[in-house]
Order: C-alpha cells, then sequence, then structure tokens
C-alpha cells in the first residue's frame, strides 16, 4: 500500500533519459517516489491510500524560480510609472514596514507560487537597491512562518544592505515610530540568528540563504578605503557560508562584476547564485562554466531590457543557468510559464533565430536546473524513484492545448500558471483542484490589503500612483 498513486498521466520525467511517458503513473510512499512507469504496470504494483487519475494531464517536477523578492509582492504597480518604485522600496521596506507586513507578504507570495506550480525558489529579504530588513530578526522570523504554512520550499536570503553604512531603520508600534541606525557587524549578526532560528524549518522546507550587495566596479573603479570595506564586508559574509554551508546570492551583476567578486572577493562557485548577469565578459562566460558558478536568468525584468543575459552563450560553454521571475513587482508575476515563453522569445529575437533553446532546455532550466543551482538535484527537479516527490499536474483539458499531444512542448509554450491543477511537496497534497489545502487564500489576499494601507500610512506616498501624461495615446512614458 502507498500513499498516493497518480495514473494515466503525461509524465514528464526530466530524468537523465528525459523520459516522456504518455500513459504513465507515479507511486509516492511518505515523501518519496518510489516508482514510475507505465500506468499498467504501476496500478498492477500498488494499491494506494489517495488515487489521482490525471488522465490529459501533464505530470512533471515542480518548477524552480531562481531569483525573487520578499516584500515586492504586496507593493505591485506602485511608482512603476514614474520611476518612485526605489523610493518605495527604500521607505516601505527599511522605514515603513512591521513584522505584519513581511507575514502578509510571505503569505500572498508563497501562496501565488503554490497556485502557479512554483515548488522551490529563492527570495532577497527585500529589494529595490538592496534594501534587506536586517536590523532584526522578529521580520524574517514572521515571513519563515508563513511560508512554512503555505507548504512550498523557499529559500530566505539575508545579509548586508547596500550602504553608506551604518544604515537607517524604524520601528512601528502602533502609530509611534523610532528611528536608529544598524552597523555592519549588527546586519551580519542579525543574519546569522535568522540562520539560526529558521534554517531547515517546515522538515527542511523553509531554508536560509546569504546575499551580498553587487559591487559594480563597471560604474567606478573600486579602489582604496572603498576596496578595503568591501573586502571586510565580504569576509563577513563569507564566514557565514563556511560556517553554516549557506548557497550565496546576488542581484544584478553586469559588465565585469563576476570577475571582481571572484577576483577580489572570493565569491564564485557552485554556491553561488547570480541573477541577471548582463553583458558578460567572455571572460565572465568561461569562470562560470570553470568555477560552477551558478546563473538565474530573468527574461521578464527590467534589466533585460537594458542588456541581456548571455543564456546561450552560458549554456554552450558548460555553465548551469536556471529561470527565475524577478517577481513579484511592480510588473511582473510569479507564473514560471510566463517567463520560460519569454526566455524562448527573447534570446529567438536577438539572434534572429527561433531555433535557439528548444522547449527541453527551456523546462530544463525551470526544473533540474533550478535544482541544481539550489544543491538539491539529487533531491528534486525531476521524477525519478528516490528523488522527494515534489510534483505538479497541468491540466492539458482546455482550448489552448487541443490537439493533445506533444506535452513538453505544449506545457512550454502554451501553459499558464492557472493551468495548475494539483502541487504535491514532500508527499503532501497541497492544492488539488486548484483548491489551497493548507492555508485560506482570501484571508491571505485581504490581509495583504491591509498590509499596504498601513505601510502607505506610514511614508511618503508621493508619486505611487500618478500616471504619467503620455500613460494613454503614446508610445512612451
Amino acid at each position: 500500500m502507498v500513499d498516493i498513486l497518480i495514473k494515466n498521466g503525461m509524465v514528464i520525467t526530466v530524468d537523465k533519459d528525459r523520459r516522456v511517458l504518455m500513459d504513465g503513473a507515479v507511486a509516492v510512499e511518505n515523501d518519496r517516489i518510489i516508482d514510475i512507469g507505465e500506468t499498467d504496470a504501476i496500478v498492477k504494483a500498488y494499491d494506494a491510500d489517495i488515487v489521482i487519475d490525471a488522465h490529459k494531464m501533464a505530470v512533471l517536477p515542480g518548477l524552480m524560480d531562481g531569483h525573487a523578492h520578499a516584500g515586492h509582492s504586496i507593493l505591485r504597480t506602485l511608482g512603476m510609472h514614474n520611476e518612485t518604485w526605489y523610493k518605495a522600496c527604500n521607505n516601505i521596506y527599511a522605514q515603513g514596514s512591521t513584522e505584519e507586513y513581511w507575514a502578509a507578504d510571505a503569505a500572498l507570495l508563497n501562496l501565488e507560487r503554490l497556485k502557479f506550480g512554483t515548488t522551490c525558489g529563492i527570495n532577497f529579504f527585500g529589494g529595490g537597491d538592496s534594501i534587506m530588513r536586517v536590523d532584526d530578526p522578529k521580520y524574517a522570523k514572521g515571513h519563515c512562518e508563513e511560508a512554512e504554512k503555505v507548504g512550498v520550499r523557499t529559500f530566505l536570503a539575508v545579509g548586508l544592505r547596500r550602504g553608506p553604512y551604518p544604515s537607517l531603520y524604524s520601528e512601528w508600534v502602533g502609530d509611534k515610530k523610532r528611528d536608529y541606525t544598524v552597523a555592519v557587524e549588527k546586519q551580519i549578526s542579525v543574519s546569522e540568528k535568522i540562520i539560526k532560528e529558521n534554517h531547515g524549518r517546515g522538515n527542511g522546507r523553509i531554508k536560509i540563504a546569504t546575499m551580498f550587495p553587487t559591487p559594480h566596479p563597471e560604474r567606478a573603479p573600486i579602489v582604496g578605503k572603498e576596496l578595503e570595506d568591501v573586502k571586510y564586508q565580504s569576509k563577513l559574509t563569507n564566514e557565514l557560508i563556511e560556517k553554516y554551508d549557506l548557497m550565496l546570492t546576488m542581484d544584478g551583476h553586469n559588465t565585469s562584476t563576476i570577475k571582481f567578486c571572484h577576483e577580489e572577493l572570493d565569491m564564485s562557485g557552485p554556491h553561488c547564485v547570480y541573477n541577471h548577469s548582463t553583458e558578460l565578459l567572455e571572460e565572465e562566460i568561461r569562470l562560470c562554466a570553470e568555477t560552477g558558478t551558478n546563473i538565474s536568468h530573468s527574461p521578464s525584468a527590467v534589466a533585460s531590457m537594458i542588456g541581456r543575459c548571455p543564456v546561450t552563450e552560458l549554456i554552450e560553454a558548460g555553465a548551469n543557468v536556471v529561470m527565475a521571475s524577478d517577481a513579484g513587482a511592480p510588473d511582473r508575476s510569479f507564473d514560471m510559464f510566463r517567463h520560460m515563453f519569454q526566455c524562448k522569445r527573447y534570446h529567438g529575437r536577438h539572434f534572429r533565430d527561433s531555433g535557439y533553446l528548444p522547449p527541453g532546455k527551456i523546462l530544463e532550466m525551470t526544473t533540474i536546473d533550478g535544482a541544481k543551482a539550489f544543491r538539491l538535484d539529487d533531491q528534486i527537479g525531476s521524477l525519478e524513484k528516490g528523488k522527494k516527490a515534489d510534483i505538479i499536474l497541468v491540466d492539458l483539458n482546455k482550448p489552448h492545448f487541443y490537439p493533445l499531444n506533444m506535452p513538453v512542448d505544449k506545457v512550454t509554450f502554451f501553459a499558464n500558471g492557472n493551468d495548475v491543477d494539483t502541487v504535491i511537496v514532500d508527499g503532501e497534497i497541497l492544492m488539488q483542484g486548484r483548491e489551497v489545502k493548507t492555508v485560506d487564500e482570501y484571508a491571505i489576499m485581504e490581509a495583504a490589503q491591509e498590509q499596504l494601507e498601513a505601510a502607505l500610512g506610514r511614508i511618503d506616498t508621493t508619486g505611487l500612483y500618478d500616471l504619467t501624461k503620455n500613460y494613454w495615446g503614446k508610445s512612451h512614458y
């Protein structure tokens, strides 16, 4: 007797042989896949407590998201039309947020991921220009508690916010505000406390990663005292990484920044996941392949309009590239199907060649390659015997999928997050028939609305809702 048996599905395994079973089945016991194969054979071999008929559904590994931001979901669209977005992030994250804000955002963020079939992802604990809430561990605790309730896997990335230091923060108790500054060393000690309190909670589904503000020598040389300072800050971060065996992620890499991190800061290797990574030097592409440094590509992000991440060149060089959403604001959702399609079109347009990034590779970037970047590819990222039962079912019985054939192409080119019917993580059914079983999704949405209004009551909201005069009828803001 097994716990769950999924039968009659189009099973996209993404295993080492990249098997696709047009009438396949998966047997799950506890948190593991114990068998996978043709439906007839699996059904004869196992009885199950729960049988899921996946007829006219695609069965595939849970999706991966290589880069996103906590805090952003509640701020969707604010300030995006008049360049006050970064101001909103700075004012709210550091001076206008409360424990309740971060908890509500975490619930909303992870609920959206769950509904869209993303079972594992990284979240910076803040954003804008690396505005991190690392003045007190209570804010991250609330995030992790809510993420655990939803049930998907998540990495929360904490570490130094961008300077100057000491950094200004505010705490709110009711309508009373207290301002204070936090030095580099305190931000590191708070990050360590967050690690100790939360890393591995939720039966290992909740993990903590480190982050570091991306240095930008391409904008101005980093020399003298500035270089001494950034080396000291990276030393403190590397000590945390080594002590707790953590992943390191950075946001906004550009020309020469990966080279700088490798040569000056000892920040490269398989534990590193670097986002955007646009306009890289050829030397940096080789460096990523040689050191095992992972790149997370956000094809829908503004950074990908300003510059291009050389995804195809990185892959050909042997580097690992994972798909990312850079969600959830100001204009991006957590729908990884959307980003898969965007990635295909983005690079095909660059080369004027539709042959770049076949659908199989696109799906790999969003499953097994993501798991590799998270150093979890021995546990998740594909459907194989012995691996964790992180499984999603995509409902193909809809007009935009017909006729039913070539399921890899169908889920890559035609699916959207709302086509996800069922999500299983660690052998636990978190959603079935689009019904979330772990949390009250309507209460989560209401709480997010309330926390936005509360946060806006604490800061200067000038411009956040303003539209430019060219919003309608013109081709440019």
